[in-house]
């Protein structure tokens, strides 16, 4: 296989569906329906969308949290999705992940220290002296202090256990780290520090991430370029600058709109996004947008708008607004 030495990740065609039970009867829900993306070497990729959409699916997916339906998931020239238990303990040290709530996502009977020394015993890092060290130099870097090495998650704000949950997923050197909704959870007083953090940690380590959320706002501030996913389909995917300037698909640009605008002189011109939100387990015809969108027209009801590049940019609309 012929590998781009600029791609770190390749996600191709990616699906995953659920198969829910209402007493006899079996329903399909559509999470995640053939996405395809890569990411960069030292960027951050950011996945934007409504509650919903599949972002979270999509990041658990790849790190093989939730075993796909279908699709390839290609990291540094090998199929993620082919490997087996073992092989894919080792890939787990390259791919970590930062979840969305900084509390359920720490065991409340261990120790800060024993979470934090326990990726390094599974992937047989070190020894007991130099895993405590690791770890205290981990803790600063951070912003904790090491004489939190031996309290529990509770003794910790939100902010303060959002940082510990960065720590653990940095602690084993990974070259991936996906970033489901990291902020979401926390104050915002305490967003910007932790997305300053997790800026100055990308440089620090050459790290490249994918970075989850349903704020525009917070994709743009930190990420290179941005997918924007609409009921498990990616619709849009455009550099960064370009969010906010020059959006070619109807629901970027209703996202865009719903934006708040610090200037109450100029309020934003706000899109109501009308008509009915497609159900999960009945996908429509043609374009998943179609009932919602201002611009649509008889070809939208009837075929699925394929992915196609339009300059830097790719679009999934027969009608792009660029």
């Amino acid at each position: 296989m012929n590998v781009d030495a600029s791609k770190l990740l390749e996600v191709k065609s990616l699906t995953k569906h659920f198969v829910t039970k209402n007493g006899n009867a079996k329903r399909i829900v559509h999470a995640v329906n053939g996405i395809s993306f890569d990411v960069m070497r030292g960027e951050t990729f950011g996945i934007v969308g409504e509650s919903g959409c599949g972002k979270t699916t999509t990041g658990r997916v790849i790190n093989r949290l939730i075993e796909p339906t279908d699709g390839q998931v290609i990291f540094s020239g090998i199929d993620l999705l082919k490997l087996n238990k073992q092989e894919l303990k080792k890939s787990r040290r390259d791919i970590q992940m930062i979840f969305q709530d900084p509390f359920a996502s720490l065991d409340p009977r261990m120790t800060i220290g024993q979470t934090l020394t326990e990726p390094l015993i599974i992937h047989g890092m070190g020894d007991k002296i130099s895993r405590r060290e690791k770890v205290n130099t981990l803790l600063e870097m951070v912003g904790l202090q090491p004489s939190y090495y031996d309290r529990y998650p509770h003794e910790f704000s939100g902010g303060q256990r959002q940082r510990i949950g960065i720590a653990r997923a940095l602690i084993v050197n990974p070259k991936l780290v996906i970033c489901d909704e990291p902020v979401s959870a926390l104050d915002v007083s305490v967003q910007s520090q932790i997305l300053n953090l997790l800026t100055d940690l990308q440089k620090e380590f050459g790290l490249t991430y994918i970075f989850i959320a349903h704020g525009v706002n917070i994709v743009k501030h930190i990420s290179t370029r941005i997918g924007v996913m609409y009921m498990g389909k990616m619709v849009e995917i455009l550099r960064s600058e370009d969010l906010l300037t020059s959006p070619a698909h109807p629901y970027t640009e209703a996202l865009l709109s719903a934006v708040p605008v610090p200037d109450p002189s100029n309020p934003p011109n706000r899109i109501i996004l009308e008509g009915d939100i497609p159900s999960s387990t009945q996908l429509p015809d043609g374009c998943y947008f179609h009932s919602r969108c201002r611009y649509c027209q008889s070809i939208c009801k009837r075929e699925m708008p394929a992915q196609r590049q339009i300059g830097e940019r790719m679009v999934s609309c027969h009608f792009p607004l660029i």
